[in-house]
């Protein structure tokens, strides 16, 4: 099944999502690596620069160019998403509804409350076609990979991976 959603997404979004569903989504997600995730997690949440209640989260290190009004993103493609395990439950635990990366995470995390969309590896300028302009850059101290960028995405391509009800592609 082929669905549009748009963020910020609800409790409801997620659960009528099932691992295997075509997803194109719209509206803005932020790109968060290791680095990232730990400074997410280290700030009250009234102090993130993005409201985490129905977020989705893009595990990525963009190319990103630098232009007359602002930036501009190359290439975005996902960077493995299991070395963030570590940071899971607790990001999910702000409200985040989404994550968006390679390779699978654990799936129990997700259950009843948010899903694993999987991006295919090595299609970062596809991924870029989709990115219509860069909202906002924190964390520049991070470098530009690790930094949290704010993007306004349409109609982004993705597959449910791991759905809400614990159903994981990987398997």
């Amino acid at each position: 099944m082929a669905v549009k959603l748009r963020t910020p997404l609800s409790t409801e979004d997620v659960l009528r999502l099932k691992a295997g569903d075509v997803v194109y989504l719209s509206g803005e997600i932020v790109t968060a690596r290791d680095s990232a995730h730990r400074r997410i997690l280290s700030l009250p949440k009234e102090e993130l620069p993005f409201n985490p209640e129905g977020a989705v989260i893009y595990h990525c290190g963009p190319v990103v160019r630098k232009t007359g009004e602002g930036y501009e993103i190359v290439s975005a493609g996902p960077t493995t998403s299991a070395r963030m395990n570590r940071y899971l439950d607790e990001i999910l635990g702000l409200g985040v509804r989404g994550i968006i990366g390679k390779g699978g995470m654990k799936a129990e995390p997700f259950r009843g409350r948010a899903v694993y969309f999987a991006f295919t590896g090595g299609a970062g300028s596809l991924a870029a076609k989709s990115i219509k302009r860069v909202k906002a850059a924190h964390w520049l101290d991070l470098g530009i990979p690790e930094a949290l960028w704010v993007l306004e995405v349409e109609d982004f391509p993705l597959i449910v991976a791991i759905d809400a009800h614990g159903n994981s592609l990987y398997r």
